[in-house]
């Protein structure tokens, strides 16, 4: 019997890494969009005091990855075309 192992999220795995950034305005909406830092981590004060602090949750999107590589592909090719428009 062979098992096949069918992970239902490849097939949106694959369409983000498919994704080339070829334009400056869709770059600069990619680097809008997709945060640098993880936005969900955050420390609890109570009159100043941390009570309690809320680790970054980011790495349990199974598309962070993807989403990371699609961001730092648009900030190469924004710092690539500004280059090119300096010299």
């Amino acid at each position: 019997m062979i098992k096949l192992n069918i992970n239902p999220l490849d097939g949106i795995r694959h369409w983000l890494e498919a994704i080339h950034v070829n334009d400056r305005r869709q770059a600069n909406l990619l680097c809008r969009f997709i945060p640098a830092q993880c936005p969900f981590a955050r420390t609890i004060a109570v009159f100043g005091h941390p009570v309690m602090r809320i680790p970054p949750l980011c790495k349990l999107n199974p598309f962070y990855e993807q989403l990371i590589c699609l961001r730092f592909q648009a900030l190469c090719f924004l710092a690539e075309h500004n280059t090119e428009s300096l010299a």
